[in-house]
């Protein structure tokens, strides 16, 4: 339970102050905490910082991290938390750490702010002052809309061997030089 916050406050370094949103060459940040219009198109806004708090918060719930997730029906923990979601099992979230400290209708709307803040348009995810009054009241929240960076597994096709094969679905493939 010891979080290390990174990427918050970025988009303001990067802009220089005034601005509300830029483009950049490099990306720079953690990996799985970055906005996806960031990582994939080098474009950032005070947006970005909003999706790396929503992947916080769900680190936090759940006593997972997002990188290095692992779950049979989903590829990362936002995938995680959105299936649950739709499923109407969204609790099954909490850590059972977590499960007395918190009334279930606290964790419910953490839960309900993460998703809202990963979702994968920033025109879609509030400002962190909305964050921080959606948190602080029982007001009725929007419906979340699907998140950034999430993925469906696929099954493989019946005639389609994997043994001693790894692929992915663009076709990329990775090389490891490794020393003589």
């Amino acid at each position: 339970m010891n979080p290390k916050i990174s990427d918050f406050g970025l988009a303001r370094t990067l802009t220089g102050g005034n601005q509300i949103g830029g483009n950049t060459n490099r990306v720079v940040g953690t990996y799985g905490y970055m906005a996806p219009e960031y990582v994939i198109d080098g474009l950032f806004s005070v947006k970005s910082d909003v999706f790396s708090f929503g992947v916080l918060v769900q680190e936090v719930i759940s006593g997972r991290k997002n990188k290095g997730f692992y779950h049979p029906t989903s590829p990362n923990l936002i995938g995680h938390a959105w299936r649950l979601w739709n499923e109407g099992r969204h609790l099954e979230l909490i850590d059972t750490y977590l499960g007395s400290a918190s009334t279930l209708s606290e964790m419910s709307c953490c839960i309900h702010v993460s998703l809202l803040c990963v979702q994968h348009h920033p025109g879609d995810r509030p400002s962190m002052a909305s964050v921080v009054i959606m948190l602080g009241s029982e007001m009725a929240l929007a419906q979340p809309k699907k998140p950034g960076f999430f993925m469906e597994k696929e099954s493989h096709e019946a005639g389609h061997s994997s043994k001693n094969q790894s692929s992915s679905a663009n076709e990329l493939s990775i090389t490891v030089w490794e020393a003589r």
